[in-house]
């Protein structure tokens, strides 16, 4: 028995549109692949789109690769991942399932009623038995996993599709997870939501098809999935072999550039990126530095674009968050009282002059930005744990 892993599609995340074009082409690749191994069966482990309701072209694109899959008979299993689900329950994977391209694996008892216990049945595919509960926003699905049963199948191999953070790859780190522990027990746990490559024994995040942003492209430069061969004498027997699949389209370049002089600070980026070959590579500029002269704004990124363009990037982004003009440095950063006062004025006069019932969480949203990252943190968990603090302030 031979099937695959994916996750963390995300299709139609990107605004930028050859990073979107990007996305939908290592998806397409993965689904190639597929049918060149031909695999039994396709895990789908939550986020197939960004959103509940992705745009019409990429619904276009995506149900050209599901058709695909149909006239080579691997049948697709799915779940919903904390962006394409709906408290509604009405999304596009509903449409997907419809039009009998996969099967929606989430077959929930006593949700309605409250119980202590959610009993999962599941779908059978020849001698495997797969369930799965789906990923929501903020981590709530957390809680309800603790409560989960699986309807006992003697002698299947019992797959466990989820869409959520685990204790084991998150470590120390304050994200709502769920220790492996208290879930119950499977021969193979397919995960999504967690952009990282971790495979240990029957726990496989399979990591995004394409990264999702700027920090992601320098983290990981492309996307993966996971190809997953059942060796033994008998199903329940099984010995789990998953090799990761690299999905390498475009290479990435990643370039730091400390800028002290604004004014002189074009020229300084054309100049050292020249010294690049980066043809067909998409760019990765990070500006950072404490500016003597000028200000972030007198830095021409147009410019910048323009010759990166004319030097055959497929790709240009940008990060210019970390450059700070020296009159911000002159505040008395040891001065604490002298900070809080200064933030304090700021958000009084601005209360003032515009009026609003959330000028009330302006300060709990400061200091919630004021989050920093952990030792050893990647990115995604990060954002995950200031998105959700964001979330509880609020209130949504």
């Amino acid at each position: 028995m031979k099937f695959a892993h994916l996750a963390d599609c995300h299709l139609g995340a990107w605004r930028h549109p050859q990073l979107q074009e990007l996305n939908m082409e290592s998806f397409r690749m993965a689904i190639g692949i597929c049918i060149k191994e031909k695999v039994d069966f396709i895990l789908f482990s939550g986020d197939l789109f960004d959103s509940a309701y992705p745009p019409i072209e990429i619904l276009k694109e995506t149900f050209s690769e599901f058709k695909k899959l149909k006239d080579a008979k691997i049948n697709c299993f799915i779940i919903a991942g904390s962006h394409d689900y709906s408290v509604s329950g009405k999304t596009f994977l509903d449409v997907l399932e419809k039009a009998g391209f996969c099967v929606n694996v989430f077959r929930a008892e006593g949700l309605e009623q409250r119980n202590d216990k959610i009993i999962l049945n599941p779908i059978i595919e020849k001698n495997i038995a797969i369930y799965g509960y789906p990923g929501k926003k903020s981590g709530l699905e957390v809680e309800e996993l603790k409560k989960i049963k699986l309807q006992e199948c003697p002698g299947l191999f019992r797959i466990f599709m989820l869409h959520t953070s685990i204790k084991g790859a998150v470590g120390s780190l304050p994200i709502e997870s769920i220790d492996e522990k208290e879930m119950p027990e499977a021969d193979y746990y397919a995960l999504g939501h967690l952009h990282i490559d971790y495979c240990k024994g029957r726990f496989v995040y399979a990591g995004p098809i394409f990264p999702n942003n700027f920090e992601e492209l320098e983290e990981l430069e492309y996307g993966s999935f996971y190809i997953v061969e059942l060796k033994g004498t008998s199903v329940l027997d099984s010995r789990i072999d998953a090799k990761k699949v690299e999905l390498k389209i475009k290479d990435v370049i990643s370039v730091e550039i400390e800028i002290k002089n604004a004014l002189a600070g074009t020229e300084k980026i054309i100049s050292e990126l020249g010294n690049y070959d980066l043809k067909n590579k998409i760019v990765l500029l990070k500006a950072y530095g404490k500016l003597e002269q000028g200000k972030a704004s007198d830095i021409k990124f147009s410019e910048v674009d323009d010759f990166v363009r004319k030097k055959g990037a497929y790709a240009f982004l940008k990060s210019s968050s970390k450059l700070a003009a020296e009159e911000s440095a002159k505040i008395d950063m040891g001065n604490t009282k002298n900070m809080e006062n200064i933030e304090e004025s700021i958000i009084k006069k601005y209360s003032e002059e515009n009026p609003s019932k959330f000028n009330s969480l302006i300060v709990q949203l400061v200091n919630a930005l004021d989050l920093e990252k952990q030792e050893d943190e990647k990115n995604s968990p990060f954002q995950e744990r200031l998105v959700r603090d964001i979330i509880k302030i609020l209130n949504v």
